[in-house]
């Protein structure tokens, strides 16, 4: 029982960490067209705060990723990762039924 309450826990978790990813995406789209402005406030703080959230987990990928110039992959990457490891702790905490 305590395995499925940790798994769900870290999967609630991974769950955060995922839409963060989103909204960091989103977010520096809409400032690459130009739908919306780093000078606006709120999407500057909002965007501020993502990236301070995510950049601790994003370093080491980007740091192990080969350079491929302006796309940066290392989000899905992280996306992929944490769906493996929310998939073998979900297995793991069935399996000990």
């Amino acid at each position: 029982m305590f395995f499925l309450t940790l798994s769900q826990i870290v999967g609630y978790l991974i769950s955060i960490i995922i839409i963060l990813v989103i909204v960091q995406f989103v977010i520096s789209l809409l400032v690459a067209f130009n739908v919306v402005s780093m000078h606006n406030h709120w999407v500057a703080a909002i965007y501020r705060a993502v990236n301070a959230l995510l950049e601790p987990i994003l370093r080491p990928i980007r740091r192990l990723m080969p350079d491929t110039g302006a796309i940066d992959f290392s989000p899905l990457v992280l996306i992929v990762l944490l769906n493996i490891v929310n998939i073998i702790l979900r297995n793991l905490a069935l399996s000990t039924f």
